[in-house]
């Protein structure tokens, strides 16, 4: 069983998406030329920093599995990580670059804090926008002041606000993402799980479809994970890679019916704020007694205690639906291609690049 970390945090596995955060700050210093002033320059800056201080700390992850003087569960872990790559570019045709080829080392155990909002009377993100990737749900910070008084600014304007720690975050391949100790503090069923899922990011990311995107690298993570166990014959890893990909589509089912619950409550009152803040509050009541008597009792690999504690309010659940939406139609698709999940990637690239406006749909639609 596996036992959350701090009250209102998500489930283990997503917890793991969650403590990635995509921060576009590391990316736009691609396009440092775009001319951006204001409190978004000072933002971008900082991360340009965080990023520069990360790259230059780099050590190539051969060389301290040589190492004599790198400790043999550090090095247990390393010799994953490559695994993981080579598997995803060789089985799965995924774009590694030289993502992951590297090991830096941070300060801090948490990287950054990210940062979600919503209406509270409004199944709505707050979203920003930032060159490059468009507009995200969430907003990651190096600097945890400034982190918190933006989350005391959205509160006190009336927003549910979700702040949580991160260990890690991508940059979609513009830079080689190094490994980080932060994220090295995982097991080995999870490491290789994130490997494969931000990978997955290099390979096909759309802007403006964080949902879709993120989804999509769970489901390709968790079966490529399990897929590489089988590979070298340990099933006894790949099991327990499926049974928390079992628990993550049960709770990621559970969220999705949540979130349609609250949005046909809050359209039943178009005009009256008071009747839809009193109906999210019946509801969100009533979820955490299915959490607590229905789903609890289903889930193989997270504690009991999750279902009491897990965080409910509009920015929290939209922040886990990021991570969670649509995960059995990946599975069916991969079921009706076999079990093939090389041919499915390459499917589901395919038609989410023509349907660019409901990439969704159209795997719902190519698992039909």
């Amino acid at each position: 069983m596996r036992l959350e970390g701090a009250p209102g945090t998500s489930s283990p596995s997503l917890k793991r998406r969650l403590r990635k955060a995509l921060l576009p700050v590391a990316i736009v210093i691609v396009g440092a030329a775009l001319i951006v002033v204001g409190p978004t320059a000072c933002y971008l800056g900082r991360g340009a920093w965080e990023e520069a201080r990360i790259l230059s700390r780099r050590r190539p992850i051969p060389a301290m599995i040589a190492d004599p003087r790198t400790p043999a569960d550090v090095k247990a872990k390393l010799t994953i990580v490559e695994a993981a790559r080579k598997y995803a570019h060789d089985s799965l045709g995924l774009n590694t670059g030289e993502s992951f080829t590297t090991y830096s080392h941070v300060e801090h155990d948490t990287l950054v804090l990210v940062l979600s909002a919503a209406y509270r009377d409004r199944l709505v993100p707050y979203t920003w926008w930032f060159p490059v990737v468009g507009r995200v749900p969430y907003k990651g910070f190096f600097d945890f002041s400034a982190a918190r008084r933006a989350a005391a600014d959205l509160e006190s304007r009336g927003f549910d606000v979700y702040l949580r720690p991160s260990s890690a975050f991508s940059t979609l391949g513009f830079f080689n993402d190094p490994l980080l100790n932060t994220t090295l503090s995982a097991d080995s069923l999870e490491l290789a799980n994130t490997v494969i899922h931000e990978v997955t990011h290099n390979t096909y990311y759309a802007p403006g479809s964080v949902p879709f995107n993120e989804s999509f690298a769970s489901f390709v993570g968790a079966r490529g994970a399990a897929a590489l166990f089988r590979s070298r014959g340990d099933s006894a890893s790949a099991a327990r890679v499926d049974a928390r990909w079992a628990d993550d589509k049960l709770l990621g089912a559970f969220w999705g019916g949540l979130s349609h619950t609250l949005d046909s409550a809050f359209r039943a009152h178009p005009n009256d704020i008071i009747a839809r803040l009193a109906a999210r509050e019946e509801i969100y009541a009533a979820a955490r007694r299915v959490l607590v008597d229905s789903i609890a009792p289903r889930l193989g690999t997270i504690s009991p205690l999750y279902a009491r504690r897990v965080k409910l309010d509009n920015a929290a659940l939209l922040a886990r639906r990021v991570y969670g939406s649509g995960l059995d139609s990946f599975d069916q698709l991969w079921a009706r291609n076999h079990y093939d999940l090389r041919l499915t990637i390459r499917q589901i690239i395919v038609v989410a690049k023509r349907n660019r406006k409901d990439p969704f749909g159209a795997v719902r639609a190519a698992a039909r």
